[in-house]
């Protein structure tokens, strides 16, 4: 356990409209849940770059305006561990594509009104903090569904 080391994740909300782009996951953490493109921040890569490569790795689509929404320690599905930056991002272009079907069903619009039952934790997080402004998620107790 010595050696283990929490691992840097990003996530994105991308707006187009009033809705956010969300998927449902294949991946055995959160599996069968929705999520926003993110993934793995990789050596010296800003975040910004981060979101931009994964959503368009992802879904195949354009960003805009990238910008800082929450942090969070993230330990729901212990024994993994991250540490969350959640950027918002506008859509710049093009159509969502499911660039990776092996880890996610496909990509689809949501309105924050009708957001879909099953979200990973980490989402319905990010969501809370879009909506209250809250910034700052030190544990894993708060990533509880709203």
């Amino acid at each position: 356990m010595e050696n283990q080391r929490p691992k840097v994740g990003v996530a994105v909300l991308v707006f187009k409209g009033g809705a956010i782009l969300l998927g449902k996951r294949k991946a055995s953490i959160g599996r069968d849940q929705y999520g926003s493109p993110g993934g793995h921040l990789e050596h010296l890569e800003g975040f910004e770059e981060c979101a931009r490569r994964e959503v368009l790795e992802e879904a195949g689509i354009e960003i805009d305006r990238p910008r800082f929404l929450c942090v969070m320690n993230n330990q729901v599905h212990a024994p993994h561990h991250y540490v969350m930056v959640v950027l918002a991002a506008d859509w710049k272009s093009g159509e969502p594509q499911n660039m990776e079907p092996d880890k996610c069903e496909g990509w689809d619009w949501y309105g924050l009104d009708a957001l879909p039952a099953s979200m990973t934790p980490a989402m319905y997080t990010a969501v809370e903090a879009y909506r209250s402004g809250r910034a700052y998620f030190d544990s894993h107790r708060a990533l509880a569904s709203i």
